[in-house]
């Protein structure tokens, strides 16, 4: 069996609101806070029981208040719109920084579908 990459590295960076992640196999990912959130592991948002998965709407300023180490394996992240739950594996921040480009078409193509309109984040400063 291979073995799975595991974190060398992991650090929020606040004004931009993305999770840096680098891994023991070289690869290093900027996952922003928004995607992480709108994905997250947690019940509450992949579903309860076989009922479907929670849309989560108006997500672009969330940021990240604390990151709580899970033994070896995971990270717990704590959020500023109050979510909690949920754990990040190692293995499920590598699919998310690896397929954050499929993920993120997917996130917006389910909005549109539901006829919601994503804002541009507050915190980011406007182009001159």
């Amino acid at each position: 069996m291979a073995s799975r990459p595991l974190p060398t590295d992991i650090i929020y960076h606040q004004q931009r609101h993305e999770l840096e992640v680098a891994f023991d196999d070289g690869a290093r990912f900027h996952i922003p806070a928004e995607l992480l959130r709108v994905y997250s592991p947690s019940a509450e948002v992949r579903g309860h029981w076989g009922q479907g998965a929670k849309l989560e709407v108006d997500k672009q300023d969330v940021a990240i208040r604390q990151m709580e180490p899970i033994g070896q394996y995971a990270v717990k992240i704590h959020f500023d719109d109050g979510h909690r739950s949920g754990l990040y594996d190692w293995g499920y921040l590598y699919d998310l920084g690896s397929r954050q480009a499929i993920y993120w078409t997917q996130y917006l193509d389910r909005l549109r579908e539901k006829g919601h309109v994503r804002k541009e984040p507050a915190w980011k400063a406007p182009a001159s």
